[in-house]
């Protein structure tokens, strides 16, 4: 039950982008476009996931049992753009298509500090290996609904009369403003 309620806390009430406004960056410039926003989400969602294992792994295996926390920065940033070149290759080899459509904004995913905050929130809340894991995982999926929320939005937007003075990066401003508000209405509703 634990597991449930760390991955509906990482992917609703404590949402990375949404609620900590962790990786606006992608956030705002791959959500153009639908399909596009969902292939970043499910990529950023196999790093999520790969990097909360492997972060814990290193955390608790390394870094804590020979007092060595002051490199968690470090070590975790090592292991999130090893992660991320990984990924990278396998998309440019099995997806070329997904590969350019995603542009910079795939290699982009080494500096998204989501990633570094899930693996900092980790260690910080000490979960156990598979809580982790759910955190990963919902920390991945709540990016990838706040991207297909963003994205949904904006491709409706560009068939609504939006005045001259607010098209562009004001009305994605201020939808993401909106977006946010919407989900800290979730905050409270679980602490883990």
């Amino acid at each position: 039950m634990t597991v449930i309620l760390v991955f509906l806390s990482a992917a609703i009430v404590n949402n990375l982008v949404l609620a900590y406004f962790l990786g606006i960056c992608p956030f705002l410039g791959v959500s153009k476009r639908l399909d596009t926003a969902l292939n970043m989400g499910f990529a950023t969602t196999f790093v999520m996931t790969l990097a909360a294992a492997i972060t814990w792994l290193i955390n608790n295996l390394i870094l804590v049992p020979y007092d060595l926390p002051f490199l968690q920065n470090v070590t975790f940033i090592i292991t999130i753009a090893s992660l991320v070149q990984l990924v990278e290759m396998f998309i440019k080899k099995t997806s070329p298509p997904l590969y350019k459509s995603l542009g910079i904004f795939l290699p982009l995913i080494v500096t998204n500090c989501a990633i570094l905050g899930l693996a900092l929130f980790e260690a910080l809340r000490e979960y156990t290996f598979l809580e982790g894991l759910f955190f990963g995982v919902g920390g991945g999926f709540g990016f990838t609904l706040a991207l297909v929320l963003m994205a949904g939005i904006r491709e409706e937007l560009e068939f609504a009369e939006v005045p001259e003075s607010l098209k562009g990066a004001p009305m994605t401003l201020l939808v993401a403003g909106m977006l946010a508000l919407a989900f800290m209405g979730f905050a409270g509703l679980l602490s883990v």
